[in-house]
């Protein structure tokens, strides 16, 4: 019977109670509780590897509410009999997550805030009703749950139900803060009319945990996920006993993404080990410390399809999980700190070394050259080119083929989205002429504005073909199919009664170009595609554009 993949699942009970496929990080619980005394630990990674499911495996493993031996039977961590006996169950555990507070403005972020404790509340009503808690307690937890709290309640609400637990259980509450800092990511994006509203924010966040983890009686430990360390001074001040683990540490590094090896065992489980470099090419490449990782979404999302079409090819899966907003950011800064020409290097498949900081602040990420490549490294956009690398000056690279064509699309996009009007009249109005000669030279003049790199893909040229029409007023039609085959790029000018095809060639020299243009006018032809044209057009041009870097050629048919 073919393995059951776990795709976009976090829930680690659900999980092991379907018989759904689990690569084990269980040993994780060994070496923070049997190798560490952290009152506060912070674990920083990107999106997308594994946190929530780390999160919500402790959370089974403590939580004094239940009995988890079934779920854990045959995992790693039951080798360790006596750390098992003594903590498996055993504390009362706090376990929520801020991954959904966003918002347009600070009031309506804020009111998702309210909502996620108030169905945290819900969740465990049974506490609001137990006699053995305060009685002043309850009302409060009465409040957070009907959405009716006051800020100081909102602000206190983590520790009220800490206290409340440990009356009930009478002992310390583990607490369990997945994705900590997306509120504070959310508020320093610029996208509404009120734009900004970071330091109201980090005002809630920072009140909410330092009230929470700071001389509290009442917190066994905790333990924090997000995708960076906001700096110490900002959310962390006075935390006793705080350890802080992100993507260049060596500690905890294999439990977050799948090394080598788990990937194999999954390919084997699923028959699929045949695809193990299409997935390595795709998909790993993350250097975590001292341990080389794939993106375990990417894996498990290609994996699945493969159980079910053993003919499936790799897609771009991390594109549709994220608005890659950070990666815009920093690709707009095209002409600052020299940026463009480490731009380049990078997406040629070389290394730019730059000095990393894993303490940032979400509203000064654009303040510095350092704090850019600093965001790119902890969100898993670069990866450490030299796992070995222990300085502050880091080798950084694009880590796979997934990532690297995300750069290619954010720097296609921008592109589109700030071109010069002008300049783009005056090309359309060259190929309408049917002037090779300065057409060439125009599209040729747009390639050089554009970060260059060596690896472009066809798709990447068809892309920026489109671009450059999209916004004039014609109608575009791309990669449709028509005829025999699928063409390129179509312009339709009805208002002039005119059209245009263009049938695009990446081309692997400079030498073969010429040739590739006049491959590319024979499959207009072979392939039929001006049969998409319907009558009543007085004028239809078509070219064959042979791309070489960022050289152009066009040839008209």
């Amino acid at each position: 019977m073919a393995i059951r993949i776990p795709v976009g699942k976090e829930n680690f009970d659900e999980i092991r109670k379907s018989g759904l496929y689990y690569v084990d990080k269980t040993e994780l619980i060994y070496d923070l509780v049997g190798g560490t005394d952290n009152e506060v630990t912070l674990f920083t990674r990107p999106r997308r590897f594994g946190k929530t499911l780390n999160m919500s495996m402790m959370e089974s493993f403590f939580d004094i509410k239940r009995d988890s031996r079934s779920v854990f039977e045959g995992l790693d961590i039951t080798k360790h009999e006596s750390l098992c006996e003594e903590w498996m169950n055993q504390y009362p555990v706090l376990f929520i997550s801020f991954k959904d507070v966003d918002g347009l403005s600070f009031d309506s972020a804020y009111a998702k805030l309210a909502v996620v404790i108030a169905d945290y509340c819900k969740k465990i009503v049974l506490l609001g009703k137990d006699d053995r808690a305060d009685a002043d307690d309850r009302i409060i937890f009465s409040r957070l749950k009907a959405q009716q709290a006051t800020d100081a309640d909102i602000q206190n609400s983590l520790k009220t139900i800490m206290r409340m637990m440990h009356a009930v259980y009478g002992k310390p509450v583990i607490l369990l803060i997945d994705e900590y800092d997306v509120p504070l990511a959310k508020a320093s994006e610029k996208n509404s009319a009120q734009n900004r509203y970071y330091e109201q924010m980090l005002d809630v966040i920072k009140g909410m945990l330092s009230i929470a983890l700071k001389t509290n009686e009442y917190l066994k430990f905790a333990v924090i996920t997000g995708c960076l360390r906001i700096a110490k001074e900002s959310i962390f001040t006075g935390t006793n006993n705080f350890m802080s683990y992100s993507v260049l540490d060596e500690d905890f590094s294999q439990y977050f993404g799948f090394t080598t090896k788990e990937v194999a065992d999954l390919l084997k489980a699923a028959d699929c080990l045949d695809k193990a470099d299409i997935i390595r090419e795709w998909y790993d490449g993350y250097a975590f410390g001292n341990s080389q990782v794939y993106c375990p979404w990417d894996v498990v999302s290609y994996v699945s399809a493969l159980v079910r079409r053993v003919d499936a090819e790799p897609k771009n899966y991390w594109r549709n999980t994220s608005s890659n907003t950070i990666l815009r950011d920093f690709v707009s800064h095209n002409d600052d700190w020299g940026i463009p020409d480490k731009f380049e290097s990078i997406m040629n498949g070389g290394t730019v070394t730059v000095t990393i900081s894993d303490e940032l602040t979400y509203d000064s990420l654009h303040d510095s050259e350092q704090n850019l490549w600093s965001i790119l490294l902890m969100t898993g956009y670069l990866t450490k080119a030299d796992p070995k690398v222990r300085d502050s000056r880091v080798p950084l690279r694009i880590p796979n083929r997934e990532i690297e064509g995300i750069f290619a699309d954010t720097v296609a996009k921008l592109f589109a989205d700030t071109l010069d009007n002008s300049r783009q009249k005056e090309l359309m109005a060259a190929l309408w002429n049917e002037d090779v000669e300065e057409a060439t030279k125009r599209l040729s003049d747009f390639l050089w504005d554009t970060i260059s790199y060596m690896d472009y893909h066809e798709d990447y040229y068809h892309a920026f073909l489109a671009g450059l029409f999209v916004g004039l007023g014609y109608a575009v039609d791309s990669n449709k199919e028509s005829g025999l085959g699928r063409f390129d790029v179509f312009v339709k000018d009805r208002r002039n009664r005119r059209a245009m095809l263009i049938e695009a060639k990446k081309s692997e020299s400079q030498e073969s170009m010429s040739a590739d243009c006049d491959e590319a006018l024979k499959q207009i032809e072979d392939k039929g595609y001006a049969r998409s044209l319907e009558p009543g057009y007085e004028k239809f041009v078509k070219y064959g554009v042979s791309f070489f870097r960022k050289s152009a050629m066009i040839k008209k048919l």
